[in-house]
């Protein structure tokens, strides 16, 4: 599968995974209050005007934010044009798929519907969403592969076969 082809995949399958969970947790009346899932794990509605675990809310206008994440969002299909392999085209196809859940909240409500609440005790990690997951899933993967060896990378691989050198990778 071309990677282009394959990071718009990833953009459209984390952009309907969070879409469809914001919709479910917006029409949810339960959840106003939250509903414990597990010990560790509560579902509950928060709109988060800021951006990562609530930074800047207030701060910055909601439709500053919607024109930073538009110019990152832009720069990042650039980079998935050009990707050099499969996996950073998948990586950056999450990034932007969660991306753009996250402004379409912004324009329809002016913050981001979080929902996920992960504590311990009485200690609580800022609430997030899927589109929060994927961004963080798609770093992720661009972390790990900026840490392969490049002799592990399957560009390399295809460019030593050719070269008939067998490194066993």
């Amino acid at each position: 599968m071309n990677s282009r082809i394959l990071g718009g995949l990833c953009a459209i399958v984390a952009l309907g995974i969070d879409q469809s969970t914001k919709a479910l947790v917006l029409n949810t009346p339960e959840l106003e209050r939250g509903v414990e899932i597990l010990p560790f794990l509560n579902l509950v509605r928060v709109l988060n005007d800021g951006v990562s675990f609530g930074m800047l809310g207030g701060i910055i206008p909601w439709w500053g934010l919607i024109v930073l994440a538009t110019a990152i969002m832009a720069w990042l299909l650039a980079w998935l044009w050009r990707a050099p392999d499969r996996l950073t085209a998948a990586a950056l196809g999450m990034i932007i798929g969660g991306a753009l859940g996250n402004v379409f909240d912004r324009l329809r409500y002016q913050a981001i519907t979080d929902f996920l609440d992960f504590h311990f005790g009485s200690y609580h990690w800022p609430s997030f969403n899927l589109a929060d997951v994927a961004i963080f899933c798609g770093v992720a993967l661009l972390v790990w592969d900026g840490f392969r060896a490049p002799k592990d990378k399957p560009e390399n691989r295809k460019e030593d076969h050719r070269k008939g050198n067998s490194s066993g990778g």
